[in-house]
């Protein structure tokens, strides 16, 4: 395509978004109100993310070994279940460090505690594996196969625990995705009524232009690249007021309830930003191609 032809593209493409000016504030208000809420959705979504890994971390399987045990035999353990891909920390909890654990969270005097018992370990077969997992929802999976291993006396996991957290985890991920998905397909329909009205206003210059050897591509164009510019447009608001507001949202309540960073780890802004802005960039570039291409694919038979 010539440099003239590309020109005249581009300028009837922005020529066709003033002419339907009413249609075209409509498209790119619908892509502004789905991708602002898709932000909030993926803001909020990513940050609850974050708070589950945090709560994952802390949901920890215990693994007890047969009495009297060797060290080679709990080594060999220990290489097995690090085979598993679900592994994420595997810590070794000797039987003196289980009791000072233990002293510790169960006596006012801990030293004094210490002191009684002297070299005497209640907990002498109490060494163990502390185990996380990337995913709690593999817990059950991964808790059968370590009880099946030679040597394992014991396994105690937080399989309640567990599988309420994997189960709101998964609802709110198919819960955002399917109001996401509702959003982009009312999105595409506006963008397919302005492309029509459009091609609909000029369809007897579109038809004179067919005649005279304009190809199917070349009157196509120009709707195309209005789609891509509605759908820019309409992506680049949201991604800016959505910086504002969730860095504003953040620093105040990190100011205020500072108390809330002890237990939640908010995802600065940047850090979020870094995956969401070209996100919405190209969510708002597909929605308002594919909007268009499909419209002109239709209606284009002239």
């Amino acid at each position: 395509m010539r440099i003239s032809s590309i020109g005249y593209t581009f300028r009837q493409g922005f020529k066709n978004i003033r002419r339907n000016l009413l249609f075209s504030l409509a498209s790119i208000g619908t892509i502004i109100a789905c991708l602002f809420l898709f932000g909030l959705f993926y803001a909020v979504l990513m940050n609850f993310r974050t708070a589950i890994k945090k709560i994952e971390g802390n949901i920890s399987i215990s693994v007890f070994f047969d009495y009297g045990i060797s060290q080679e035999q709990v080594d060999l353990i220990s290489e097995q279940i690090r085979t598993r891909d679900e592994l994420a920390t595997l810590d070794y909890v000797s039987a003196k460090d289980a009791w000072e654990k233990f002293v510790r969270d169960n006596y006012d005097d801990p030293q004094a505690a210490l002191e009684t018992f002297g070299d005497d370990n209640p907990l002498v077969n109490s060494a163990s594996f502390t185990i996380t997992l990337k995913d709690v929802s593999h817990q059950a999976d991964f808790v059968s196969f370590v009880s099946g291993i030679k040597g394992v006396r014991k396994v105690k996991s937080s399989e309640y625990t567990a599988n309420n957290v994997a189960a709101i985890n998964t609802f709110v991920g198919y819960g955002s995705a399917g109001i996401i998905l509702i959003l982009f397909l009312v999105s595409i329909f506006l963008i397919s009524n302005t492309i029509t009205i459009g091609i609909t206003v000029r369809k007897e210059e579109i038809r004179i232009m067919k005649l005279i050897g304009a190809t199917n591509a070349f009157v196509r164009t120009p709707f195309i690249v209005e789609g891509v510019a509605i759908g820019i447009i309409g992506s680049v608001i949201p991604v800016i007021l959505l910086w504002y507001m969730y860095d504003g949202i953040i620093n105040y309540v990190v100011g205020r309830f500072s108390v809330l960073q002890t237990v939640f780890d908010f995802i600065p802004a940047k850090d979020l930003f870094v995956v969401l802005a070209p996100v919405c960039l190209a969510l708002g570039v597909g929605i308002g191609f594919i909007g268009s291409f499909l419209t002109t694919r239709k209606h284009l038979k002239v």
